[in-house]
Parts: C-alpha cells; sequence; structure tokens
C-alpha cells in the first residue's frame, strides 16, 4: 500500500461564544474557524497484517506523547475498530503546532490520519459513520475532515463553510504556558456566566476583518475571562499584538495562544518584529495567515 504525506493545519477561532451546556456537561458553541499555513506534517504507511497494529514516532516537540494517548494513535485505531480492518499503521508526526495552545494541533493531527485512512479503505466507512469516529475522539475533529473556514457550532459537530472568509494576515504569540481546554470551560462554568446571545455574523465578513471596530467584535471569546483566571499572561500577550499595530486581537478557543489580524502581510511581519524578544515568558509563534 502506498505511504500518504499530508499537512495538518492548525486553526483559530475568529471569536466564540458559550451557547449553553447539554445534560452530559458539553458546552454548546458558535465560532468561525480559520484554518492557517501553520501545519504538522502526517505520513502513514500501511501494510497488510493479520491484526490491527497502530505505531507513531513524534518528531519537533518533545512534550507530546508517542504511544496511545496521542490522539493520532487513537484515530488510527479508532478508524480500523469501526471499519473491522487488519491493517499495521505506521504514523510519522512532525509538530509544528505547540501542544495545549488553543489551535487544534492534536484534533488535526487526528483527523489528518482519518483522512489518510479514508483514501487508503475509501470503502471501509461510510461518510456519516467517519463523522462519528471524528465527534468521539474530540469536538474539534470533525472541522479538520475537510478544513475550510467555517461558521461551526454545536459542539463542534455542525458545520456551515464560509468561503467569503478572505485571506488574513495573523501574527499569533503564546504565553508558554499550555492550558487545558477541560479546564478552561470548568473556571468558566465556575464563573456562573449567562449562556451568551447567538453569535452576529457580518453581512459583509470580508468588510468586517479590515474594520477595527468591527473585527474587534466579531473576535470576542466567553472564554477569555476564565483564560485570563488561570493566565494572566494571556492579557499581556493580546495588549503586545494591539501595541505591534494589530487591527484587533483575541483569544483562539480555550487559550492560551493570542492572534492579532494585521492589514497585510507586510504589516503582520513588521508586528513581529516590534514585538521584539519575547517578554515575561511569552513567546512569538508565527506570521501566519489563513490557510486555502
Amino acid at each position: 500500500m502506498p505511504t500518504f504525506h499530508l499537512d495538518a493545519p492548525a486553526k483559530v477561532n475568529l471569536g466564540l461564544r458559550i451557547r449553553g451546556v447539554r445534560a452530559d456537561g458539553y458546552h454548546l458553541i458558535e465560532s468561525l474557524f480559520a484554518p492557517l499555513d501553520l501545519a504538522d506534517s502526517v505520513a502513514l504507511h500501511i501494510e497488510q497484517a493479520a491484526g490491527a497494529e497502530v505505531t507513531l514516532q513524534v518528531e519537533g516537540c518533545a512534550t507530546t506523547p508517542a504511544g496511545p494517548d496521542n490522539l493520532a494513535h487513537r484515530a488510527a485505531r479508532a478508524f480500523l475498530k469501526a471499519g473491522g480492518l487488519e491493517a499495521r499503521v505506521e504514523i510519522g508526526l512532525v509538530k509544528r503546532t505547540p501542544a495545549a495552545a488553543g489551535l487544534g494541533g492534536g484534533s488535526s493531527d487526528a483527523a489528518t490520519v482519518l483522512r489518510a485512512l479514508q483514501r487508503a479503505f475509501p470503502d471501509a466507512l461510510a461518510p456519516q459513520t467517519l463523522e462519528a469516529v471524528a465527534l468521539g475522539l474530540g469536538a474539534d475533529v470533525p472541522f479538520f475532515l475537510d478544513p475550510g473556514p467555517a461558521w461551526v457550532s454545536g459542539v463542534g459537530e455542525l458545520r456551515e463553510p464560509t468561503p467569503e472568509l478572505p485571506s488574513l494576515a495573523l501574527v499569533l504569540a503564546n504565553p508558554g504556558q499550555p492550558l487545558n481546554t477541560a479546564e478552561v470551560f470548568r473556571a468558566w462554568d465556575a464563573l456562573g456566566l449567562p449562556a451568551s446571545r447567538p453569535l452576529r455574523r457580518p453581512h459583509d465578513l470580508s468588510r468586517a476583518c479590515t474594520d477595527p471596530d468591527a473585527l474587534a467584535g466579531l473576535l470576542h471569546n466567553d472564554l477569555e475571562t476564565a483564560a485570563l483566571r488561570l493566565c494572566p499572561a494571556v492579557g499581556r500577550v493580546r495588549q503586545a499584538l494591539l501595541g505591534a499595530g494589530a487591527l484587533a486581537a483575541g483569544l483562539s478557543g480555550s487559550g492560551a495562544t493570542c492572534f492579532g489580524v494585521f492589514a497585510d502581510a507586510p504589516a503582520a511581519e513588521r508586528g513581529l518584529a516590534a514585538l521584539g524578544a519575547p517578554g515575561a515568558g511569552w513567546q512569538r509563534l508565527a506570521s501566519t495567515r489563513v490557510w486555502g
């Protein structure tokens, strides 16, 4: 069987609203997901075998687990089990997206493994079964099965593609402190805040992304208050991005990565340079753009 080489793009949340909490504890969200040109690399080599076997090698991040706890490893096992397949799957993962940073790196790796296996075994899983496998791995995983800009709702399983989202020049920065998604949501629950109103979608998304006032409203993230309680440095990083010339800045997902939206790519490069050396323990990650 062939070896597959695929990119696993990171994402940012251009705004996030919490619309409620289900009886099982899962939070209902509304958000605009934008994939980036920042991406991990995933290689899958598949061989026939007498059973279902999965191995994983990770490069680029010493803290990323290389065993069964890794989401990419779990994705391969879940696909083989759901399809009743016997095969040996060797995964090579090169990490460029930081872990526990609100950029969806692990979820993207998992979905990319599922996409590769679907190419290798096109008749193994019906589309709805593949979606169910993805959702069972994590709320963000279904988005990365077809990673294009989309309004995402429910617990992450409902997606409405939005091709009108323009390419955006972004600078990413991180406080250097990982934030566990479940802990941030628990911190939000503890605040006792009411559910947010529906996300107000701009009539002209392209124009909103160049208007600082409209953009600031679009980027509002309900989880930011909870993230700040767990990691106060998020606020300093966000202010640093604004001070470097960003039209607006926001928190991606549950954090701790912040991003600034700049007028164009040269402005983003100048903004990245203006941030200078990392301060107060935080780090510059990249100057990037919406992927696609």
